[in-house]
């Protein structure tokens, strides 16, 4: 009989203390979710990815259907909900998913996670060790070929625009953030980002001020642990073509 709550890794970090668990729900029939703590709070669980996908399809619609050999940059790989969707789109030939803890990624490569084995054996996908905000203020995403330009970039890290995992991330939510993000698009590429609070009218008009295009939306889930739907956020924003 499998144990109805299992701590896989525990490891200090730089952004605080970090949690690989695995429960089995006896409530939903006892279905085996996993979850990522960081500190006191939850980064991700597998009960919950219908956002995280979204994230990642909704950006990908964006483009030309017609459009091939897309370049993604997935910001935060966590379980790897995000990464997987973009694979799942026969254009994209590469994606590069920055993850700033090491212990992420090495439970990928060690398979200790669900998605580890499709992602980390997928030869489209590369997992990159570094600090995502640092290097889109910086030279960029691939350590490779500095300055390269992608299709999409997805990020999936802090809270919301408001609620910040670490303060050294807050530069990035500002005009001079987000155009420097901007100049590893190439034309006409779309950057998406995942948020858990509603629609920020503030963040809003930032991203309008520095993408051509921009869209929001709002996208529901069902959530059984409060017999409920919840809602979070995605915020597109497309450069000009």
């Amino acid at each position: 009989m499998p144990l109805d709550y299992e701590e896989l890794d525990y490891q200090e970090t730089p952004l605080g203390s970090l949690t690989l668990r695995r429960r089995r729900m006896r409530s939903l029939d006892g279905l085996e979710v996993y979850e990522i703590i960081l500190g006191t709070g939850y980064l991700m669980s597998s009960l919950f990815t219908t956002v995280e996908i979204a994230l990642a399809d909704l950006a990908l619609a964006r483009l030309p259907a017609g459009k091939t050999n897309l370049s993604v940059v997935v910001g935060g790989l966590g379980l790897g909900y995000t990464a997987q969707a973009a694979l799942k789109d026969a254009r994209v030939t590469q994606l590069l998913v920055v993850e700033a803890l090491p212990a992420v990624i090495s439970w990928h490569q060690r398979e200790m996670v669900p998605l580890g084995s499709e992602l980390h054996g997928n030869p489209r996908c590369r997992l990159i060790e570094g600090d995502f905000f640092a290097l889109a203020a910086g030279q960029g995403f691939d350590p490779a070929q500095p300055g390269s330009r992608f299709d999409v970039i997805l990020l999936d890290i802090d809270h919301s625009p408001r609620n910040l995992i670490h303060e050294r991330h807050q530069p990035f939510y500002s005009r001079e953030g987000l155009n420097s993000l901007q100049s590893f698009l190439k034309p006409g590429g779309v950057f998406a980002m995942w948020s858990d609070d509603p629609p920020d009218p503030e963040f809003q008009a930032l991203l309008g001020s520095a993408f051509a295009v921009t869209e929001t939306k709002v996208v529901a889930f069902p959530n059984p642990l409060q017999d409920c739907q919840s809602q979070s956020t995605v915020y597109l924003g497309q450069s000009e073509s």
